[in-house]
């Protein structure tokens, strides 16, 4: 088994910059005008032009302003604070500034597109800091 993530994105150009930039991620194929993969994470990353307003899960319409969800990225980082500014940088929202815990800091933040994401630089063991 592999996993693979996709985001969607009303905007392609837009959200290459973004996740090249925050993240040093790279274009490594294009499929026509409407998707991209990227690389540079252990798991390719694949970019999605979808029309806001077009049907998307459980006939929902596709919307990108910020927007909960009970999925999202968590990017584990060597140095949050370079992280999060880079991010910033590129265009991403910070919702919640690094602050300590068990097993690190976290940040939390939104991309371009709405969708959330965190950052993580974990200290010692990880999340097994919070295991019993």
């Amino acid at each position: 088994m592999s996993i693979l993530v996709n985001i969607d994105v009303p905007e392609l150009d837009a959200a290459i910059t973004f996740y090249t930039a925050a993240f040093d991620l790279n274009v490594s194929r294009r499929f026509g005008t409407d998707a991209v993969e990227l690389s540079g994470w252990p798991t390719p990353v694949y970019i999605l032009r979808k029309e806001a307003g077009t049907v998307g899960a459980a006939g929902q319409l596709r919307t990108y302003g910020r927007h909960w969800t009970p999925v999202h990225l968590d990017v584990v980082v060597d140095d949050i604070d370079t992280a999060v500014r880079r991010a910033v940088n590129a265009g991403a929202q910070l919702e919640h500034a690094a602050c300590p815990t068990p097993y690190g800091k976290i940040a939390m933040l939104a991309d371009p597109f709405g969708h959330g994401l965190c950052l993580i630089e974990f200290i010692g063991r990880g999340y097994d800091e919070i295991t019993s």
